[in-house]
């Protein structure tokens, strides 16, 4: 069986700036993947380019074996790439429940309901929130939204952006839950996270991706004692050895 996802020397350019450079990694289905790195390694191209947002000038993206590099972004999401932005992106001026309708667009009426009810009963406050204006939520209740936006959609691989992004510590934790929750349940889900300690903690392999390109990956519990890793994005300080 092919991996949910397979990136084969995926360049992504604006211009004349190759963004990401010949990159090549794979997703198993049911696992967490995270990529970690510093602000503008090439993280959330790579999640664009996954989705359609941004187009790839060279590589390969395979869904489950089908190549869909050239597949157009609203044809990636029935197929089954749901992308989480960075920044959450909710619409608004619309309510809680309007959004979250959007996210069951290509679906059904009835299964838009149905689901609909298991997000409410998944994330309690946007059940309470329904008829609110998404733009009057709080940062981490936004978050939430988000994500239930994309879970609408049934993806089979779900790309969440810094899903921490901007939040307080404790709303940074329930977001993490969330993601451990979604992995329990055999989710499969890419992960770009600048909080490198949380990624790490939730996902079972990890990529290292600097200037655009991929220069460590393994198991991330492995990572967690990497010196080099630790050096670099888990502000602790390397001693003996």
């Amino acid at each position: 069986m092919p991996p949910m996802l397979e990136v084969k020397n995926l360049t992504v350019a604006y211009g004349s700036v190759e963004a990401v450079q010949n990159i090549s990694f794979t997703v198993q289905e049911g696992a967490v993947v995270t990529l970690i790195g510093p602000n503008g390694a090439g993280k959330t191209t790579t999640l664009n380019a996954l989705s359609g947002v941004v187009p790839a000038r060279s590589g390969q993206i395979l869904l489950s074996g089908q190549d869909i590099t050239k597949m157009r972004a609203h044809h990636r999401v029935s197929a089954g790439v749901v992308h989480v932005p960075e920044g959450r992106l909710v619409l608004a001026g619309m309510t809680v429940r309007e959004n979250l309708e959007l996210g069951g667009y290509r679906r059904t009426h009835r299964e838009v309901t149905d689901d609909l009810a298991r997000m409410e009963e998944r994330f309690p406050i946007l059940r309470e929130r329904r008829d609110a204006p998404a733009g009057t939520l709080s940062g981490g209740e936004q978050q939430m939204l988000a994500i239930a936006r994309g879970l609408m959609a049934h993806p089979k691989l779900l790309l969440l952006d810094e899903p921490s992004l901007g939040l307080a510590p404790m709303l940074v934790k329930t977001v993490f839950e969330i993601i451990c929750e979604l992995r329990n349940s055999g989710q499969t889900i890419l992960l770009v996270e600048q909080n490198a300690r949380m990624a790490l903690s939730v996902s079972s392999y990890a990529y290292v991706i600097e200037t655009g390109n991929i220069v460590l990956d393994g198991a991330s519990e492995k990572l967690q004692s990497d010196p080099a890793v630790i050096r670099s994005y888990l502000g602790q300080v390397v001693t003996g050895g």
